[in-house]
């Protein structure tokens, strides 16, 4: 990793007339590059490490808890409730609700 000597922004590797440089985008310093200190790849070809899997409210595969909550679109008066950590480890958790009768979540901070 480098910086501009002229602005200190940091130095990203581009193509001009066909070879590759690193530049500043601030103020257009440009700066050859040692083919054997730096590896030029794409990380636009990378495939994801797993898959995202996600689960409609129909689909039930684990049984959550219930509890007395009221849901604010149909009134029903019972709902399941998980736990999540939304916000940094200091900040409590976000509880979310979904209505047993017509499935709508909601959550409590």
């Amino acid at each position: 990793m480098e910086f501009c000597p002229k602005c200190g922004k940091l130095l990203l590797p581009s193509r001009v007339e066909g070879e590759t440089v690193l530049r500043c985008s601030k103020c257009g310093f440009q700066k050859g590059l040692d083919r054997e200190t730096y590896l030029v790849r794409s990380l636009g070809d990378r495939k994801p490490k797993r898959e995202v899997v996600v689960v409609e409210p129909e689909q039930e595969f684990t049984p959550l808890p219930k509890t007395n909550a009221t849901c604010p679109r149909c009134g029903n008066r019972e709902a399941y409730w998980w736990l999540l950590q939304t916000r940094s480890a200091d900040e409590p958790s976000t509880r979310f609700y979904r209505c047993t009768k017509c499935s709508k979540t909601w959550r409590e901070y």
